[in-house]
């Protein structure tokens, strides 16, 4: 690739990377789910239903989501990672695009006051919505092991070989370089450490249209890549034991033909049927064993 091309695509990445910033730094200034998507939310462009309905039709339990403080849930799930981690007390776990805190407060407590959760997201705002909800975690907890990081899932605040867990709910999509935010999550794991990711993938190529669309960027769907591929992306940077597991159900229950953002991507498709080429995909790895 020539420098001119080079510099395209550095360019096109960080068209991308704003956009999703600027979108995401709306959420959790409005304190709505995304932009343009009626009340509640959802990864794949929420739904007309509360975030706290979409939360518990991607597999939290109504008891978790009652320990959450106020505003940290926003409806933007795909899935339950944490779940997938099967976290132990004492771990040390890492949350890519945390948000507003919504899952670092949900594992604080599986991982107790021995262990530690980190929160990573690039935007400003969402960051100072996480850091306001840390006093009510405590409160409601009696824990203080919480803390939430300014940082780019591509360049992680975090040292070497340092965390037991990686986790992330619906966010590597939204990377235009994913196959460093997996190197990235490599190389912060600890030998024998191990990541679980809820995200959106691909099971077909989506049209252009849609790729081309600002709100399926910042809703998920243009970002995402076939299943196939993220698999390869883990594997390339040395994670082993990969597991994906596909639940199309999760994006159904995500989108509505009520939805804006659902409704503009359904009437681009040749089919108009969303969760033919999209679902939400549930993936562990472990990093082998020095």
């Amino acid at each position: 690739m020539n420098d001119s091309n080079d510099q395209t695509s550095v360019a096109q990445s960080e068209r991308m990377r704003d956009t999703v910033r600027e979108g995401y730094a709306q959420v959790a200034t409005n304190n709505t789910s995304l932009p343009l998507v009626e009340a509640g939310g959802g990864c794949c462009g929420g739904s007309p239903c509360t975030p706290d309905d979409v939360a518990r039709a991607v597999g939290y339990s109504a008891d978790e989501l009652a320990t959450l403080p106020a505003g940290a849930n926003m409806g933007l799930s795909c899935g339950n990672p944490a779940v997938v981690a099967a976290l132990s007390p004492g771990e040390v776990v890492l949350d890519l695009g945390a948000g507003g805190g919504f899952d670092v407060f949900l594992c604080g407590p599986k991982v107790g006051a021995t262990g530690r959760v980190i929160g990573v997201d690039m935007t400003h705002e969402m960051l100072a919505k996480a850091r306001g909800n840390v006093a009510a975690y405590r409160q409601r907890s009696g824990l203080d092991n919480v803390e939430f990081r300014l940082g780019e899932i591509e360049h992680l605040p975090v040292a070497d070989n340092s965390v037991d867990v990686v986790i992330s709910n619906c966010v590597i999509n939204l990377s235009p370089d994913k196959p460093q935010v997996w190197r990235e999550i490599a190389r912060v794991l600890k030998p024998g450490g191990r990541v679980a990711v809820s995200d959106m993938a691909l099971l077909q190529p989506l049209p252009p249209v849609v790729t081309e669309m600002v709100e399926a960027i910042v809703g998920c769907v243009a970002g995402a890549v076939l299943v196939e591929e993220t698999e390869r992306m883990a594997r390339q940077a040395g994670l082993v034991d990969i597991v994906a597991t596909s639940k199309r159900e999760y994006l159904k229950a995500m989108t509505s033909s009520h939805d804006p953002l659902y409704k503009s991507v359904r009437e681009a498709l040749p089919d108009g049927d969303l969760s033919d080429y999209v679902t939400s995909l549930d993936m562990s790895a472990v990093k082998p064993p020095s």
